[in-house]
């Protein structure tokens, strides 16, 4: 029975069994691997219908990298307000990073989006992100960029330098730019149907797909509205 980690074709041949329904220990058969590796691997990247093999394998050689190359024994987590743990927080941000991948977001973009979603201020410059994250500045504003376009985050300039911000209305603001993006494409497919013939296969393909996307959209929408009034909850101030 082979051992060690789990190759990246391994990871595919997991996601292709998933996708076809298959048990995992049918899965684990079929590498010849035990039920248990499988069961975990899947598990703690996003579940069976959460799983990505690419992504799974970029976050296992992550995992594998910060284990051969360890922060020197003086290099301890920043201290933690309101007597958190450490060491919990930083696993949850690498959980939550995960999940955040797991969902279909580069990685570095979900890097981002958890140190600023972790900080009770909700908002952190280029510079402390980028040694938070160990990364480079240019990589740090390449994420924001992409955050941006999904209303995740807002920039607010400081003197000279910026500021990136998430707000407390962080999920709805996102669901409502997705709500947005998704009536745009139904317009879009909407605009074709003249062009197509409203009478042909093609032509009833997009209006279909008009109709269906509007409705999509519109349920968004209200659907974000709804759960904002219902379950928002106010943060405290963080300097209070």
């Amino acid at each position: 029975m082979p051992g060690g980690r789990l190759t990246q074709q391994e990871r595919r041949q997991i996601a292709r069994g998933l996708a076809d329904g298959l048990a995992y220990a049918e899965i684990a058969r079929q590498l010849d691997r035990p039920t248990s590796t499988v069961t975990r691997e899947v598990t703690r990247n996003g579940g069976p219908a959460g799983y990505r093999a690419d992504v799974a394998h970029r976050t296992a050689e992550q995992r594998a990298h910060r284990r051969q190359n360890p922060a020197p024994r003086d290099a301890r987590p920043a201290p933690q307000p309101h007597g958190r743990d450490a060491e919990a927080v930083r696993a949850y941000e690498e959980l939550f990073t995960t999940a955040m991948t797991a969902s279909g977001a580069p990685l570095m973009m979900s890097r981002v989006l958890a140190a600023l979603t972790l900080s009770d201020s909700g908002s952190l410059t280029a510079g402390e992100l980028s040694a938070h994250l160990k990364v480079s500045p240019a990589s740090v504003s390449k994420a924001v960029a992409f955050l941006e376009t999904q209303s995740m985050v807002r920039r607010e300039r400081e003197g000279r330098r910026e500021r990136y911000v998430v707000d407390n209305d962080l999920m709805h603001d996102s669901m409502m730019a997705s709500a947005r993006s998704t009536a745009q494409l139904a317009e879009t497919a909407r605009k074709g149907v003249p062009v197509l013939g409203a009478d042909t296969a093609a032509g009833t393909r997009l209006e279909n797909m008009s109709r269906y996307l509007d409705f999509v959209s519109e349920s968004i929408a209200r659907a974000a509205d709804q759960a904002r009034a219902i379950l928002h909850t106010k943060a405290p101030d963080p300097e209070g």
